[in-house]
C-alpha cells in the first residue's frame, strides 16, 4: 500500500488469554484498516499480553469515537487497556537540565530537524547557563536555582510549571539533582532520566576518573523512567561500547556522553512513538 501519510498507533496490554491477536487483527480487517506494523508479545512471567499496531484507516472519515463505539467490546471481553494515539499528535516535552548540554543539544537538533515528533513548550534549570541555547531555538528557559532550604519550593514551581505547560512527557537531560520522593512519585511513568552505566560501582564525583583507574573496558549510557528508586526505574534504552588501556578519563567522558546522547534520544523516541510498555519493574520496547 503506497500511503506516506503518518500512522494511527494503537497499543494495548491485558491478561494472557487465547484470542487477543485476533481481536485485534479481526477489528482491523474488519473495519478495512490497513495494517503498516504490528509487533506483539507475551511475558510469561508477568502473564500480560503487549501489543502495537501501525496502521492506515480504510475509512477516510475514520475517528477516535467510531473506534471506540466499534472496539469497547471485544477489549472488555479481555479486559483490555488500550490506547489509540493520531498521526499528528506531538507530545508536549520539558526538558530538565543542569550545565551539561550534550545531551539538550542532540535533542533540540533532533526537535529542529523533525527526528522527534515533539513539542518543548520550555527548558527549566536550576543554573542559567543554558539560557542563551534554549533562547536561539525560542524555547523559553526557566531558571529555578535550588538550594537544600529552597529545594521543596523549587520542585513544588516546577510541577506548577508543567501543569501549566500541558506537559506529558518529562526528560532529564543530565538534570544533576536527586528528586525528592514527592517529585518522584508524581513523575512516576512519565519522566525519563539518563545518567552513565558505570553505577553501581562508581557513584559520585568523577565516576569516569573512578572507572579508568580500575582499568573498566566498556563504558555505556541507560536511560529510564523515573520512580523512587534512585536510577533504578524501569530500563527502556541502554547503549555501550569498548575502551581499551590508550584511552584516558576524558576520552572515557568524551565517549561516555556521546553514548548519553544517543541512548536518550532513542528513549524519548521510543517513548512518544509509543513503543514502550511498563511492565512491573521491566519494560516491553517494541524497537524498530
Amino acid at each position: 500500500m503506497n500511503n506516506k501519510q503518518k500512522p494511527w498507533i494503537f497499543t494495548a496490554s491485558c491478561p494472557s488469554i487465547v484470542g487477543t491477536v485476533d481481536a485485534v487483527t479481526r477489528y482491523m480487517a474488519n473495519a478495512k484498516n490497513y495494517i503498516d506494523e504490528i509487533h506483539s508479545f507475551d511475558d510469561k512471567v508477568s502473564q500480560r499480553f503487549f501489543i502495537r499496531v501501525e496502521f492506515q484507516p480504510g475509512n477516510s472519515d475514520f475517528t477516535e469515537a467510531m473506534f471506540e463505539a466499534d472496539f469497547t467490546a471485544s477489549a472488555a471481553e479481555f479486559d483490555m487497556q488500550w490506547q489509540l494515539t493520531r498521526p499528528e499528535h506531538r507530545q508536549r516535552v520539558a526538558i530538565l537540565v543542569s550545565k551539561y548540554d550534550h545531551c539538550l543539544n542532540d535533542l533540540l537538533y533532533r526537535y529542529r530537524t523533525g527526528q522527534l515528533n515533539i513539542e518543548i513548550p520550555l527548558i527549566i534549570s536550576n543554573h542559567p547557563d543554558l539560557k542563551p541555547l534554549a533562547e536561539w531555538h525560542g524555547i523559553p528557559y526557566h531558571h529555578l536555582p535550588i538550594s537544600n532550604e529552597t529545594k521543596p519550593e523549587q520542585e513544588a514551581e516546577i510541577v506548577k510549571l508543567l501543569s501549566e505547560y500541558d506537559i506529558e512527557l518529562v526528560v532529564l537531560a543530565r538534570y544533576m539533582q536527586v528528586l525528592s520522593p514527592k517529585l518522584c512519585e508524581h513523575l512516576d511513568g512519565w519522566a525519563i532520566n539518563i545518567h552513565h552505566s558505570l553505577l553501581p560501582g562508581f557513584k559520585g564525583a568523577r565516576p569516569y576518573h573512578q572507572a579508568w583507574e580500575k582499568g573498566v573496558k566498556m563504558v555505556g549510557a541507560t536511560a529510564h523512567y523515573v520512580n523512587n528508586d534512585l536510577d533504578e526505574g524501569p530500563i527502556i534504552a541502554q547503549g555501550i561500547q569498548p575502551v581499551g588501556h590508550a584511552q584516558y578519563p576524558e576520552d572515557l567522558i568524551s565517549k561516555g556522553q556521546d553514548i548519553e546522547r544517543v541512548t536518550l534520544f532513542n528513549a524519548v523516541r521510543h517513548h512518544i512513538e509509543k513503543r514502550v510498555f511498563i511492565n512491573g519493574s521491566r519494560t516491553v520496547v517494541f524497537s524498530n
